[in-house]
């Protein structure tokens, strides 16, 4: 019997969990992602729609600090540094408020992004960048609250409001002059000795073309500077490539520079793995 009334237990709990009722969210989740030069840009928020309601100066009353959506914080994160109105706002993720009037609007991007709604006790240290807006009326109503990236240049782009008939944007400015240089000068550079150190590793590792695994070790090796130590490292790798190659006296004198190195910065598996290899090769 008991076993009787267990079974139906575990029947009736998993009905239960099979059967919850699945309905719509009343503010959809939304998210955009966008690309600004070479700045990635996402917003995260929940859209209301207006219902026949009116919205700014009754539903979202003018001169109060809004939550600006629904549900919990909508966000906005940007992958660099971006300048509004000459204030830079750090790279990072920020939670959107507002405090809509009929003239204006205070946007503020705000370093707390966990709350549901408006922060209970607000904090003034927790404000990025707070800036004043002009609000612009539209012609034709938007039902549902709309988060969007708007007029995209290579330099900027405006993080654009939308619902009823009012829309405000904000614009802001992406280092795109200053990414794009930065990359090109790298490049342009060439390799560094990482990159090659890389390569290096990837062709010993495949038992790839072992001769061109040297010659970019070397490079790596040689891309030192004047009266600096190549990494203990780079030097292990070398010795690996060229005892594979047969070059065993070779990969010996490469692994004691390495092993001098590895015991310079006391790192004991690189001192051990040293030993190890110096002594196997050394063998007959």
């Amino acid at each position: 019997m008991k076993k009787l009334l267990f079974a139906l237990a575990v029947l009736i709990a998993n009905l239960t969990i099979e059967a919850q009722v699945k309905t719509p969210a009343p503010s959809p989740k939304a998210t955009v992602n966008q690309v600004v030069g070479l700045t990635d840009v996402t917003i995260d928020y929940s859209r209301p729609s207006a219902k026949g309601r009116a919205i700014f100066g009754d539903l979202v009353p003018f001169g109060k600090l809004w939550r600006t959506g629904a549900n919990a914080n909508s966000t906005i994160s940007f992958s660099d540094d971006v300048v509004i109105k000459g204030t830079t706002l750090p790279k990072g993720k920020y939670a959107i408020f507002t405090t809509p009037k009929a003239d204006m609007w205070e946007v503020v991007f705000y370093t707390a992004t966990d709350n549901w709604g408006t922060p209970e006790n607000w904090d003034a240290n927790k404000v990025a960048v707070l800036t004043n807006v002009d609000p612009t009326m539209l012609n034709h109503p938007v039902e549902t609250f709309t988060m969007s990236i708007g007029n995209i240049t290579n330099d900027s782009a405006t993080l654009d409001i939308a619902w009823e008939k009012t829309m405000v944007s904000v614009k802001f400015e992406v280092p795109t002059q200053k990414s794009a240089m930065e990359s090109i000068n790298k490049v342009l550079a060439g390799p560094t000795a990482g990159d090659y150190y890389s390569a290096a590793q990837y062709l010993f590792a495949s038992d790839n073309d072992l001769n061109k695994a040297l010659e970019y070790v070397n490079k790596a090796v040689g891309m030192v500077k004047p009266g600096a130590d190549a990494p203990f490292w780079h030097l292990r790798l070398k010795s690996l490539i060229q005892a594979k190659l047969g070059d065993k006296a070779g990969a010996i004198a490469t692994a004691k520079q390495s092993l001098a190195g590895a015991e310079k910065a006391n790192n004991a598996d690189y001192v051990k793995m040293n030993n190890d290899s110096i002594k196997e090769w050394s063998k007959k």
